[in-house]
Order: structure tokens, then sequence, then C-alpha cells
């Protein structure tokens, strides 16, 4: 039997993700056979967002080594010691938005999430200028991607609550879907 239920937390996350105003839309759960990697993948959005156009996607990547090792060590522990720190997981939340046609500068984007995120979550911006047809301007595809580490031994003794990470990203959300109308040239969203 495994010493932590990553099904069980992610099922806790999702839970989570909904008292803290996010819609849950689809989840998926990949293993690689030959390494035995783990993904686990929740598309969610702000509640009040469902029609879009924003996106939210989180990602759980579960190393089985760094499973396997976590495991090894609490299997030896006595019964009331804690459990060891230094085991994590990388989480992912990657906000999306449709090609834009009036693109927001990225520059003062990142300057403004950074104020959002704050030191304790850290946001990249990224774009992709396409271009439908050569004589059609440019769309902007923004994409801004987290990424935290979730701590193994917090999972097993169920104090991961992740609270002040989903509280950010409910900031992050509403600040760019207040600013989504903008850069679609719609003010009716």
């Amino acid at each position: 039997m495994a010493a932590i239920d990553i099904a069980g937390f992610v099922a806790d996350l999702k839970d989570h993700a909904v008292d803290h105003g996010f819609h849950v839309h689809d989840e998926r759960h990949f293993v690689e056979t030959y390494s035995l990697r783990q993904a686990w993948e929740v598309d969610l959005h702000p509640e009040e967002a469902c029609g879009g156009p924003l996106d939210l996607h989180l990602s759980l990547e579960v190393d089985p080594r760094v499973l396997l090792s976590f495991e090894d060590l609490i299997v030896t522990l006595p019964e009331d010691d804690d459990p060891p720190e230094g085991f994590w997981f990388p989480l992912l939340f990657t906000w999306s938005l449709p090609p834009l046609p009036h693109g927001p500068d990225l520059l003062l984007l990142a300057t403004d999430l950074a104020g959002v995120g704050g030191a304790e979550f850290p946001l990249e911006v990224s774009a992709i200028d396409s271009y439908p047809s050569a004589t059609d301007p440019s769309e902007r595809s923004l994409t801004i991607v987290a990424r935290i580490e979730v701590s193994l031994s917090h999972v097993f003794s169920g104090q991961e609550q992740l609270c002040v990470v989903l509280d950010r990203c409910a900031e992050v959300s509403h600040h760019l879907l207040d600013r989504a109308p903008a850069w679609l040239g719609d003010d009716r969203l």
C-alpha cells in the first residue's frame, strides 16, 4: 500500500478549488508505462468565466523515484516521528487566453502580475504572435505559468491545504478577466 494517496490529494485539491470559486471541467491522469512517471491534470476556471475567455490548467507531476524514496524513509520512521522534509512534486498552474487582436504589452503585464502573485507565487508571462494570413494583423495568444512545489511530508500528514495558492490563482484569474475585454476588442465581456 502506498504511503501517499496521490489520487485522493488531487480529488481534495479539486474540491478545495471549488471552495475558492473555481469551476472544474475535466481531470486526466497519465501514466508513462516505462518509467511509471505520472501526471495529473485538471482543467478549471473561475465560476464567472464559464463561457470563456480564460482557462486555467493545473498539472501535478509525480516522479516515481521521489515517491519511492519518500516511502522508503516513511516505513523506517518510528510511529511518532514527523515525516521527512525535502521531497517535492511540482504543481504547475497555466492560464491561457484565446488569440487577442489587441494583445497587451508583455513587460507591463508581467510587472502587473508580479504585484498580484507576489514573491511567493512568481508568474511567468509568455506570448505567441500568430498571423492567420499574410494580410491579417498579428494575434497574440497569452500564457501565464506559476510553479510551486508540493511537499510530500505535508501531503502525507494532511497539512497541504494550498488555500493561499488558490487565493492567488483567483486573484490572477480576476486580474486577467478584468483586462480581457480590451485585449479581445469586445466590451461586452
